[in-house]
């Protein structure tokens, strides 16, 4: 019987091998052009990269002919090393490297020797390919880009590296992707499909027509143009107002969740990065470690938000029913409290209920507000937990799942954390004990992005839609779902009136109101958040950072913005005149406050930031 069963299996597993075998061989034909590397050479054909429009279909980037030269190892054949260098503008030990680099990664398929030669250098080249035998040309498209602004938006596109072909088989060694932006986060729509051309070789390696008539051949297929929701003109006007200055400036349409601008500064021109200079360019742009122009602080840099802040403090205690808008409270240049400790604040009358609060940025104010929504509850931890979760509901303390190829949570603390920082239970800690998160100053850190979504949220009174930067495919509006659906907060619509209200009275009579654009109603809060370092190990207070938050118009608003300026003093120094300059230029299309444009493009903080510092270039408040 054991003999009878060892038999069946070695004819059982013959039977199938040779099922196998024969199916690979004569049924499936598709395998026989992989079978056949040695008789056949594959051509790839690169398809059109898609353009990309901004939301009034301005053209932004589009194509330009690349060509690379390409060589397969194996062909190579004895050739003049010295001219061939003196052609393409390369040293001799460098070409050495990159031909010993294709032989490792392969012998049979082609390597990118020398991208992207401009058509000065192809023409001259071409001329004499026929003395550099295993070696040809591959016409790529490079980015042409229209602008000269926008690249922490649009991206750039580099040739693709071992780990992306290992994880991608549609890429091999040459291709270019996108590494960044929109290029990264809409490759797949951007690049089109490749096409392929099967050519059929003799034993003497020369062609001898398409393998089997071209059947298995291929057309490239060009990439799909999309419209980003991106304003070109406000986003070219916002990287110039922050000229000199460093921070970032995120502004969304609150009826749609559509980001109108999303500028980081200092920034670079995007067409640095094209071409055969674009590798020493990235490399400066890299190594600069001061200003960091490839950090889009916009997405990426978590800041206190400092004042805009307390509009939402004042939604989450009227919501929890601790406050109404008529309670007011005292301020007598600050809030003291605990054992000798103070919380200042500047000169204004005294006291103030909530719409007054907002306008005049009173801490004595939300210091009160703050402590009644904590202590509203048994504990502090059961306090700190309900007001972490009214928080999380605007988008803050988490990935707002945008369609943006970087970002950073922020930071909102919560009981767990505050009671492993002051080891709970042996250190019993009370409301006090987080204040600062009061006036946004606490271990609380948010982003421009969220900062700016908070604010179409408010101007919604309670909803928003997920910010995202698609527009349109092919001139098709996008449809998805996460787009497409509101978020609602944990706040009621009629707990947003009184805020929004405080927010119209800080441009009409509060700390912005000099800043007023005409026929223009617009809302706003501005913030001065402290700014601390560490320079030999010790804590160092540096120049505040300015924070402004804004929407217009009150009424059917069209645009909400955050500006946060590094080392910028404080609130309407900087950002706020920002944020004016910013809401007309996209309202009116025009600036009639001249006044303040002049006034920001002829100030410069270099001097601020040429102060000794230690870390990120943007400092975070803990």
């Amino acid at each position: 019987m054991r003999k009878l069963l060892l038999y069946i299996i070695i004819i059982t597993t013959g039977i199938a091998f040779l099922a196998r075998l024969f199916y690979l061989q004569i049924m499936d034909e598709s395998f026989s052009v992989r079978s056949q590397d040695n008789a056949i050479e594959i051509v790839y054909d690169y398809p059109q990269r898609g353009y990309i429009y901004d939301r009034n279909d301005s053209l932004m980037v589009s194509n330009q002919p690349s060509y690379d030269v390409m060589a397969i190892p194996r062909n190579l054949k004895p050739f003049d090393t010295t001219e061939f260098c003196e052609i393409l503008s390369i040293e001799p030990n460098e070409l050495a490297k990159r031909l010993d680099k294709a032989k490792i990664y392969s012998p049979l398929l082609p390597s990118v020797i020398i991208p992207q030669l401009t058509k000065a250098e192809y023409a001259i080249l071409q001329e004499k390919m026929r003395k550099y035998e295993g070696f040809y040309i591959q016409k790529r498209s490079l980015r042409d880009y229209q602008v000269d602004h926008s690249a922490n938006v649009l991206g750039y596109i580099a040739q693709v590296n071992q780990q992306i072909i290992n994880d991608n088989p549609y890429y091999i060694s040459g291709d270019l992707i996108g590494r960044s932006g929109v290029e990264k986060t809409y490759e797949e729509l951007l690049r089109g499909e490749k096409g392929v051309k099967y050519i059929q070789k003799d034993r003497f390696n020369r062609d001898i027509g398409s393998y089997k008539d071209g059947i298995y051949d291929t057309l490239p297929t060009k990439g799909k143009d999309i419209n980003i929701t991106i304003d070109a003109e406000l986003q070219a006007y916002g990287e110039k107002l922050m000229e000199n200055k460093r921070g970032g400036i995120v502004a969304i349409e609150p009826g749609t969740g559509e980001i109108l601008s999303m500028i980081t500064a200092p920034s670079y021109d995007p067409s640095l990065l094209v071409g055969r200079k674009r590798s020493p360019n990235y490399t400066k742009l890299y190594y600069d470690s001061i200003a960091r122009p490839l950090y889009d602080r916009g997405l990426l840099a978590e800041y206190p938000p400092g004042s805009p802040f307390k509009a939402v403090n004042a939604l989450i205690a009227l919501q929890e029913n601790v406050v109404d808008t008529t309670d007011s409270f005292q301020c007598n240049h600050g809030y003291s409290y605990g054992r000798g400790r103070r919380m200042g604040c500047h000169a204004h009358r005294s006291p103030l209920a909530m719409v007054d609060g907002i306008a005049q940025s009173c801490n004595a104010y939300f210091a009160n507000v703050y402590r009644k929504v904590i202590e509203k509850y048994p504990t502090p931890q059961e306090g700190m937990n309900t007001w972490h979760d009214h928080l999380e509901s605007f988008g803050f303390g988490q990935y707002l799942g945008n369609d943006l190829s970087t970002g950073r949570p922020g930071k909102i603390p919560d009981a767990d954390y505050y009671n492993k920082i002051y080891n709970y239970p042996t250190y019993k800690w009370y409301s006090t004990a987080t204040l600062s998160n009061a006036i946004g100053q606490g271990e609380v850190l948010m982003t421009p992005i969220q900062l700016a979504n908070m604010t179409a949220t408010i101007a919604n009174h309670g909803w928003y839609y997920t910010p995202h930067i698609l527009k349109k495919i092919e001139g098709d509006p996008i449809k998805e779902e996460r787009f497409t659906v509101k978020n609602h907060t944990t706040i009621d619509p009629e707990n947003f009136k009184p805020v929004v209200e405080g927010m119209h009275k800080v441009y009409k009579s509060g700390t912005a109101s000099r800043m007023q654009i005409p026929d223009i109603e617009i809302a706003g809060k501005t913030g001065t958040a402290e700014n601390f370092t560490r320079i030999d190990g010790k804590r160092v207070q540096l120049t505040d950072h300015s924070i402004f938050v804004a929407f217009a118009p009150v009424e059917n608003p069209k645009i909400a913005l955050a500006v946060f300026v590094e080392n910028g003093y404080w609130g309407s120094r900087y950002a706020g005149k920002i944020a004016s300059l910013m809401i007309e230029k996209y309202i009116k299309r025009e600036i009639t406050r001249t006044d303040l444009e002049d006034w920001i493009l002829s100030h410069s903080l270099e001097d601020e930031y040429a102060k000794p510092l230690s870390g990120e270039p943007f400092i975070i408040n803990q």
